[in-house]
């Protein structure tokens, strides 16, 4: 049990009404999880605010408040806190109720529009290899060594951060490798952790639902680089535009990574093919299983980060040559009529860009490219006709569908979708909400050796419609048509 008075270090407090000297058996920001002794803290969130249950919270037990807005009514006996905002002093409160549990750990977070999934998850596994004992968290799953924890975010609230990052040091874990989304940094999910290094990968068009316009978005993500100590080390890509910037005012130790300049962690592809890639690294050439100019990036960073870390560079390069990607990330089955499915969890133009000018560097000239690609619902509706013509432009045929509609009718975000398509796009473009259905006609419509991109779920096992949480499998259903077309 800890006193309230001492998790509060580092919280910025306005006013406080009653006593800080009382003990606290947890740290709540979901009314409904109170239980006698909690603090409850009110989040204003997109959907809800937390400030509207705070006669909830107290009638559940909750001993202390903490609040942006003090509510009208004082109740004797409990503790109400104000503080400017709520986000970050739950962030530093979990923290120190946790007992600072990113100081005993060398942490690593990784940042970026594209990459943070395949990068987090090949270190954790790289320095496992290494033989440290890793945690990972990530948009696919939560890891402890062996122990697979499922994952709901790509960065998970304050609370439940600190909680696993808790879990991951009492267990003896040395490393641990954090994807840092602009949602979380903006959220203040990681504000409070001690970060031993961090990574970012590219910047591109993402996310205008929630951070409205392109550059605050960037300054979100700089802000993570920004707020480093100077016992860090930051890497950054020097290809990006941006990746300088990044940077800029970060006290960190700063190291960058490039396939096109002189750069601390330099790369060049050699050769790239579904075989793999080869390319020299640092003046040493290494044969990958990744595929793509995008892993090419994705593994300089990696590498960079292992020998920022002290790590024998010969040794990281013959265990970065084993490993495959993450789940969902440029993940292909080919079936018995040579066929070629390729399932990538690209949600974003740049992404969708990337996978596709990938394939055409791929692929022999002959194959048909037939792509099924989706947007999300309730999300930013600027990328809809960009993403459409991506694939269009990229692909013999592109086929619209269905991709987390949440609750917004598909065929809405289908017209979205073909609004401002050239004629040349319309022509080779058909809509199918049906995501199941599209994946059928994409089948059906391949011949030999051809090639069937399925973009935008990747990973994800289900759809979300109406609010509900449906199973959808994209790699399932892609072999479950290549089956029936044996048939």
């Amino acid at each position: 049990m800890k006193k309230l008075q001492d998790i509060l270090y580092k919280v910025r407090l306005q006013s406080v009404n009653g006593t800080t000297d009382t003990e606290v058996k947890d740290i709540q920001i979901d009314s409904r999880k109170i239980s006698a002794g909690s603090v409850f803290v009110a989040i204003a969130g997109e959907k809800v605010d937390g400030h509207n249950y705070i006669d909830k919270a107290i009638e559940m037990g909750a001993s202390s408040i903490v609040c942006e807005v003090m509510p009208s009514d004082i109740i004797e006996g409990i503790t109400y806190i104000k503080v400017n905002n709520t986000h970050e002093a739950v962030a530093y409160m979990a923290h120190n109720f946790y007992d600072e549990p990113s100081k005993k750990i060398k942490l690593v977070g990784v940042t970026g529009t594209n990459g943070k999934t395949t990068i987090a998850t090949l270190l954790f596994r790289l320095f496992t290899e290494l033989g440290y004992k890793c945690g990972l968290v990530s948009t696919i799953q939560n890891q402890i060594a062996d122990t697979i924890i499922p994952s709901t975010h790509t960065t998970p609230d304050a609370v439940s951060l600190n909680a696993l990052l808790k879990q991951m040091a009492d267990e003896n874990c040395t490393h641990v490798f954090m994807e840092c989304s602009s949602h979380a940094i903006h959220q203040h999910r990681i504000t409070g952790l001690h970060f031993t290094g961090a990574l970012f990968s590219n910047i591109t068009h993402d996310h205008l639902d929630y951070h409205k316009t392109f550059d605050e978005y960037i300054k979100v993500k700089k802000t993570f680089f920004d707020n480093l100590s100077e016992d860090a080390f930051a890497i950054s890509n020097l290809d990006d535009k941006r990746g300088t910037v990044m940077l800029q005012n970060s006290a960190a130790k700063k190291y960058y990574y490039s396939l096109k300049q002189l750069a601390d962690f330099k790369g060049k592809i050699l050769e790239n093919a579904l075989t793999g890639l080869v390319m020299t690294v640092n003046e040493k050439e290494v044969h990958f299983r990744l595929i793509g100019e995008f892993n090419a990036y994705n593994l300089l960073a990696i590498y960079g980060a292992a020998i920022c870390f002290g790590e024998n560079s010969e040794e990281v390069l013959r265990i970065l040559s084993m490993l495959n990607g993450a789940e969902g990330r440029f993940d292909y089955i080919i079936s018995n009529q040579r066929i070629i499915g390729i399932i990538d969890y690209a949600h974003t133009p740049d992404a969708l860009e990337n996978v596709l000018v990938t394939i055409k560097k791929l692929r022999k000239g002959y194959e048909q490219v037939i792509t099924v690609v989706g947007c999300g619902g309730e999300r930013d509706k600027t990328k809809r006709p960009v993403m459409a013509q991506i694939a269009c432009d990229y692909s013999n045929k592109a086929i619209f569908t269905s991709d987390n509609p949440r609750s917004e009718d598909p065929a809405e975000i289908l017209k979205d979708m073909e609004a401002g398509l050239n004629s040349a796009a319309k022509r080779k473009s058909i809509s199918i909400a049906d995501r199941k259905e599209a994946i059928k006609a994409a089948v059906s419509f391949a011949n030999k050796e051809d090639i069937i991109l399925l973009a935008g779920k990747g990973h994800e096992k289900y759809q979300i419609i109406n609010g509900e949480y449906q199973n959808f499998d994209d790699k399932a259903v892609l072999k479950e048509m290549f089956e029936l077309l044996e048939k």
